[in-house]
């Protein structure tokens, strides 16, 4: 019979060569992450530092990331050039982006329902070719959709940038994964109570979406935000065009101006940065349920 004595595990005393082992270990792993993350911001903040110095403090040697007198001229210049509504073309983006991104959200979380709660012919089948799709380049796939636009009527207005991204595959799949981990007893529940289908996707799944939707929110508005291709290829009106576009007609007009430059650069990335840095543990609290079966 064993006794309480030998139950008791025993303790032994951390050496002096283990305890600075671990530290030096420590050590070199956050200096490791610490310059990975000066590489990674080193360009953004150039970026930023740029579009507040003068055209000659730019050229100076040495260079330095700290203007030394902060100027907002850039910024003037911008707003104030005739050839660049930088205002239109903001409004255009904030329009295109919160369209596709709330007509995603929709489509996939409804799709996402339907794939994980309910049973009918072709389910698996259908449900693989659209993960299929996400394998399709998008740049095979721009040629047929351009003439279905323009067999609609909707070139070169914001309707044909809206439209193309009402759907996503990779928001099907993420929904689906999630929808999968609430428990079917729940839905049962619910439609005992008198619940319509629709009324549970409504009152009882979507609700518990949140992290998922926050999670898929963000990746969407930011690649609708940043898309350049297809809004080239799309709209050929100055007054249609987004953001993209302008920092890109921009570069090429005042390439040799940084300063111009970093400054267009800077409104364009803002949304994005103001975005994540509101949402960011959304994003990690999504990915961490989603990944839970």
């Amino acid at each position: 019979m064993a006794t309480l004595q030998d139950t008791v595990p025993t303790i032994h005393p951390v050496s002096s060569n283990d305890r600075i082992g671990y530290i030096l270990s420590r050590v070199v792993i956050y200096g490791i992450l610490l310059l990975g993350c000066l590489f990674t911001l080193l360009p953004f903040l150039w970026m930023l530092s740029t579009s507040f110095k003068s055209s000659t403090e730019i050229v100076r040697l040495p260079p330095t990331i700290i203007p030394e007198n902060f100027t907002l001229q850039s910024y003037r210049t911008i707003f104030n050039d005739p050839r660049v509504p930088i205002a239109r073309f903001y409004l255009n983006s904030i329009i295109v982006t919160f369209s596709v991104v709330t007509m995603v959200l929709f489509t996939s979380s409804l799709a996402g329902f339907v794939f994980a709660k309910y049973q009918f012919f072709g389910k698996n089948l259908a449900f693989t070719l659209i993960l299929a799709t996400m394998m399709i380049p998008f740049q095979v796939m721009m040629i047929p959709l351009y003439l279905i636009l323009v067999r609609l009527k909707i070139t070169d207005s914001l309707l044909g940038l809206i439209v193309p991204g009402a759907t996503s595959a990779f928001g099907i799949f993420l929904m689906r994964q999630f929808v999968e981990s609430i428990p079917g007893e729940l839905i049962d529940a619910a439609r005992i109570d008198g619940a319509s289908e629709f009324g549970i996707y409504t009152r009882i799944v979507l609700p518990q979406m949140g992290a998922a939707l926050a999670t898929l929110g963000i990746f969407q508005f930011m690649g609708t935000w940043n898309d350049y291709l297809w809004p080239l290829i799309v709209i050929t009106t100055t007054e249609r065009r987004t953001l993209p576009i302008m920092l890109t007609w921009y570069n090429s007009q005042h390439g040799a101006r940084q300063d111009l430059t970093m400054a267009a650069s800077v409104l364009v990335i803002l949304p994005v940065i103001i975005i994540y840095f509101l949402f960011q543990r959304w994003i990690v609290r999504g990915i961490a349920l989603t990944g839970f079966k």
